[in-house]
């Protein structure tokens, strides 16, 4: 067996469910979790019928490359969306299958774990995937703590040159699961700076980038980031995206990643052994999705409408609480240790959140999770409602 598999760590949502076995939570009211990141709003109907349509592309081997309508599908979106002047659907864009599969192959594509102490770099917290990847890739997980003082922004001087120098991959996230923030353009300009010396690639995972609040001041991606800075075809840099949480399809599994040919190249070599192809017929459907933003619009007025009633209620008791800049989760701070309030919030009050500390490590002296929980909004209006009423109501008793 790979010895690597005895590295990793059990799931956020696996320990989750170890804490919670065997508590027996009030009936009445009825469970409302807010613990897993699935977005709950309705599939638009265009793009189910669009799949239906197309079920007789089952009939056919799909291509890793994905159909050529696909690819410029995505690649219109891209120049749209991130005010681009060039991207070519050939060579610098990809479809996968969602991108949580591609996250963890960049990692197994771009690492050479032959290099004495190869090194990954991420946020803290983060999405699990990445810290997965590097492990099963064969390199070492450097962390960068994302901290409240700093509004959580990535402070690149926590790592030290030694770190740097043997860094091969840095996984960014951006709005930031959990905290919501979005890079600026000067962490891009610093981040690229540092690629550039270290011969580092990026991976920014941009799966959120569609749920922002201002229509007028969408969220900035790298690739638009990189297009600024004067950097010709996206050197170093590829994107990842998703239509799971922009257009509703968890389910269809269906991303795209975009940037710098040469990565492209590796990975779509990477990709055709690893046997990752999108069906025929989610190709159709994703097509029709990415040419769509009517949806989209209205996707984030019902998110936004979510933080605008909800805010309130948890502000009495969380004064520190931030609408995020981007994402669907409050990462809230807990009066009591994190874990026990996830606990004692789902015995007596039936809510599920999952506490901070279980997405992330101690680095650098200590856990930046700690005495958080991340509360997605992803249930119905009327259940975030309840659920923050019933979370106001636990901390006033505590």
């Amino acid at each position: 067996m790979n010895p690597n598999l005895n590295r990793l760590q059990p799931y956020p949502f696996q320990k989750l469910a170890q804490l919670l076995e065997g508590i027996t939570p009030r009936s009445d009211p009825p469970p409302i979790n807010l613990s897993i990141g699935e977005p709950k709003h309705a599939t638009p109907e265009f793009i189910q019928e669009t799949l239906t349509k197309n079920l007789n592309g089952l009939a056919n081997y799909p291509v890793t490359r994905g159909s050529l309508g696909l690819r410029q599908a995505i690649a219109a979106w891209l120049l749209r969306r991130f005010h681009l002047q060039k991207i070519d659907a050939d060579s610098e864009v990809l479809p996968v299958n969602g991108s949580r599969e591609a996250l963890f192959a960049i990692a197994q594509t771009v690492i050479n774990a032959s290099l004495p102490k190869s090194v990954l770099v991420c946020p803290n917290p983060f999405y699990q995937i990445y810290e997965g990847a590097a492990l099963l890739a064969g390199a070492e997980p450097q962390f960068l703590n994302l901290m409240p003082q700093k509004n959580f922004r990535l402070d690149f001087d926590q790592l030290d040159e030694a770190v740097w120098r043997r860094s091969q991959l840095v996984y960014i996230c951006t709005p930031g699961n959990p905290c919501g923030n979005v890079m600026t353009m000067n962490e891009w300009e610093e981040l690229f700076r540092r690629a550039d010396h270290y011969g580092f690639v990026v991976a920014s995972d941009e799966c959120y980038s569609e749920l922002y609040f201002d229509e007028h001041k969408p969220c900035i991606g790298s690739l638009e980031a990189a297009q600024r800075l004067g950097r010709s075809g996206y050197s170093r840099l590829i994107v990842f995206n998703s239509l799971s949480k922009r257009s509703n399809v968890p389910g269809m599994r269906s991303g795209c990643v975009a940037g710098d040919a040469a990565i492209i190249e590796k990975f779509l070599l990477y990709r055709t052994y690893h046997g990752c192809a999108m069906s025929p017929p989610v190709q159709a459907a994703s097509i029709a999705a990415w040419n769509d933003e009517t949806h989209v619009v209205e996707n984030r007025r019902m998110y936004r409408d979510k933080f605008t009633k909800v805010a309130p209620i948890l502000l009495q008791f969380m004064p520190n609480l931030e609408i995020p800049q981007g994402g669907f989760y409050f990462w809230a701070r807990t009066p009591i240790p994190d874990v026990e309030f996830a606990w004692l919030l789902y015995r007596d009050y039936n809510v599920t959140v999952l506490p901070g500390s279980y997405l992330a490590r101690a680095a650098h002296g200590i856990n930046p999770g700690l005495n958080y929980v991340r509360i997605a909004l992803v249930a119905p209006l009327a259940e975030c409602i309840e659920a923050a009423q019933r979370i106001a109501d636990f901390i006033e008793q505590l």
